[in-house]
C-alpha cells in the first residue's frame, strides 16, 4: 500500500540526564517517484532500471534511518536506567546512614540506661 510519508517518533539521545522526543519524516516512494527528475541528473550505475532503483535507494534510506533511530532510542533507554540506577544507589545511601544514625542512638539509650542502673545500685549498696 503507497504511503506519501512515514513518522518515525523516537528518544534522541542528547546527555545521560535528558532526551528529545523527535519526529523525523520520511517521504514515501510515491513522493520520491513524482520527483524522480529532479535526480536526473545525477550518474547511477547500476543494472536496474530508474523506478527499481528508486525503489532499492528508498528501501535503503527507510532501513538506515529506522535503524537509527533504534540505535538512538536503545542508547536513551540505556541513559535513562543508568539515572534511575544512580539515584536508587544514592537514596539507599542515604536511607543507610539514617538508619545507622537511628541504630546507634538507640544502642548508645540502652547503654546509658544500663549505666545508670548499674551506678543507682551500687550506690544503694554503699548507703
Amino acid at each position: 500500500r503507497p504511503v506519501d510519508t512515514i513518522t518515525i517518533v523516537y528518544n534522541q539521545f542528547k546527555s545521560v540526564i535528558s532526551q528529545i522526543v523527535t519526529r523525523q519524516v520520511v517521504y514515501g516512494l510515491s513522493f520520491l517517484e513524482e520527483n524522480a527528475a529532479r535526480f536526473d541528473e545525477y550518474e547511477f550505475e547500476t543494472d536496474l532500471d530508474g523506478a527499481a532503483a528508486f525503489r532499492d535507494l528508498f528501501e535503503f534510506q527507510l532501513a538506515t534511518q529506522l535503524y537509527s533511530a533504534m540505535l538512538e532510542n536503545s542508547t536513551s533507554e540505556q541513559a535513562a536506567r543508568m539515572s534511575a540506577m544512580d539515584n536508587a544507589t544514592n537514596n539507599a545511601k542515604d536511607m543507610l546512614g539514617k538508619l545507622t544514625l537511628t541504630y546507634n542512638r538507640q544502642r548508645q539509650a540502652v547503654i546509658t540506661s544500663e549505666l545508670i542502673e548499674i551506678i543507682s545500685g551500687a550506690e544503694a549498696l554503699k548507703g
